[in-house]
């Protein structure tokens, strides 16, 4: 009895000692580290960056459509976006590992995490619209924070960009501009500073129908970047691209040996894509598509562009499916797309797509410059990219009269997006259609039942439904602002595009 009395009366003690610690001790799993290195979160937010060729997207941007219901279709989307607030924490993450290992306010880490919030919110604002920012990302400080509109997220999305660009400018110049975990450009912050500069460009052309709003600064902001290559620098060359590469290891190129047998006769080209290519004469076409075997039945051969026809991407899938059958559109390269586990380059960033930027806003009168000059240059740039760089054969293609610019006018304008639109192929995700969705160029298919939505592309994403459960006043409020309360329409213009 005595020997129970000692045993309560131990156990009453120990329970008591643990009773003085916190809670919070008691929760931490000393097996798990709460540090990691920023070089870590970064390659994680680098990978978060990447969007995918042969991609949901790039049937959107109507370069390549599926034939085969089984795997997929053509239809547009119907419903919410996916948002990227985790990889947003995931830069503060980062941002305050560089400060805890000690490095200056001002480091290589902080100043590409300016860029990574102007690069995410873009994404997301360009899918919905109106988005928490200023109260955002404060965790449980508050967890219904109000929408900004999205002028006001393009407002600040040009203020990192501007941060960014002079970070990245010190820490050049400083002897500590250390940056690990870099998948893209090894630590090369000179061509991190050209891809914010590329991405300004990409931003401030998307904002063409706001230039009436003085306090943007769009024309301005134009100039001032293509016309300081010291303050601002620019890409020179497809080197400079931000392009992911893949491998046989670990990052498989989406077509690839193994996945030939089920993919490579159950997707073919787009007509918006591939059409356009024949119409212009472009030797493209010859790299990126097989010709028509109905065609060559008939007697063209594969070096005669009248070979090459795409499908049109409104177009049903069962009609699709008996034509491809029967030879009457071209199907994929599989020669280039399915020969390797590497394949090609998936620029996010490009240096054609800048070029045409700068063209862009050029003829649109934002400064001065020859557009003729970056015209020429991007598709130079992406002929490049698919290994012509015979520099006769490019020239006498930037003679012929659908291909020679045509002036700082409506026509020349017109041929800048279509150069942009072959450009972008399979390329840095949404562009292709915020491009379309922005000036109507190139013509999409729409209308028949392959587009889905009842033959109208959309608009616009609708957002998640945590959103409407976790904050719903704020959300209500952006959506009666935006959209006259109502997320059930992927069919609405944002404010971006009105």
């Amino acid at each position: 009895m005595k020997n129970i009395k000692i045993f309560i009366s131990l156990l009453a003690f120990l329970l008591a000692a643990n009773g003085c610690q916190k809670f919070d001790e008691l929760e931490a799993d000393p097996n798990r580290s709460t540090t990691v290195p920023p070089s870590l979160v970064l390659r994680g937010i680098l990978k978060d960056l990447y969007y995918a060729p042969w991609s949901d997207e790039q049937r959107w941007n109507q370069y390549w459509c599926s034939n085969y219901n089984y795997y997929d279709n053509n239809e547009y989307w119907t419903g919410s976006a996916g948002l990227r607030f985790t990889t947003l924490k995931n830069v503060q993450k980062m941002e305050a590992e560089a400060a805890r290992i000690g490095l200056p306010e001002v480091n290589a880490y902080s100043a590409l995490g300016k860029f990574f919030r102007a690069y995410f919110y873009y994404d997301m604002t360009m899918k919905v619209g109106d988005l928490p920012l200023s109260q955002a990302l404060q965790g449980v400080d508050n967890i219904a924070p109000a929408y900004d509109t999205q002028k006001d997220i393009f407002k600040q999305i040009l203020v990192w960009l501007e941060e960014s660009n002079t970070q990245l400018g010190s820490r050049i110049s400083a002897a500590d501009n250390t940056l690990e975990g870099d998948i893209y450009f090894d630590g090369d912050l000179r061509k991190w500073q050209k891809t914010v500069n590329a991405f300004k460009l990409r931003v401030l052309v998307q904002l063409s129908k706001k230039v009436a709003e003085t306090d943007l600064g769009i024309q301005q902001e134009f100039a001032k970047t293509i016309g300081d290559p010291a303050r601002y620098p620019l890409m020179e060359g497809n080197d400079d691209n931000l392009q992911f590469l893949f491998n046989s290891v670990n990052d498989k190129y989406p077509f690839n040996p193994d996945n030939f047998g089920f993919y490579a006769d159950r997707y073919n080209t787009s007509a918006t894509y591939v059409n356009t290519l024949a119409a212009l004469q472009d030797p493209r076409v010859f790299v990126v598509a097989e010709p028509a075997a109905a065609k060559l039945a008939a007697g063209y051969t594969a070096q005669d562009f009248e070979a090459y026809v795409g499908a049109p991407s409104d177009e049903g899938l069962d009609q699709m499916a008996t034509k491809v059958q029967a030879g009457e559109y071209s199907r994929i390269n599989k020669a280039r797309y399915f020969s390797s586990y590497d394949g090609e380059p998936s620029i996010q960033i490009g240096y054609s797509e800048m070029c045409f930027s700068i063209a862009e806003g050029i003829n649109r009168g934002w400064s001065t410059g020859d557009a003729k000059s970056w015209y020429d240059k991007g598709i130079t740039a992406s002929m490049n990219f698919y290994g012509i760089t015979d520099a006769t054969a490019i020239s006498a293609y930037l003679a012929r009269p659908e291909s020679a610019y045509k002036g700082n006018n409506a026509d020349g304008l017109t041929q800048v997006l279509v150069q942009k639109y072959l450009a972008l192929s399979q390329h840095s995700g949404f562009e292709g259609y915020y491009n379309w969705r922005r000036t109507a160029v190139p013509t999409f298919y729409e209308g028949g039942p392959g587009t889905g939505n009842s033959g109208v592309i959309p608009r616009r994403f609708q957002y998640p439904t945590n959103e409407r459960d976790n904050n719903a006043d704020n959300y209500n409020a952006a959506l009666n602002r935006q959209f006259g309360n109502n997320d059930d329409s992927i069919n609405d213009e944002l404010w971006i595009v009105k």
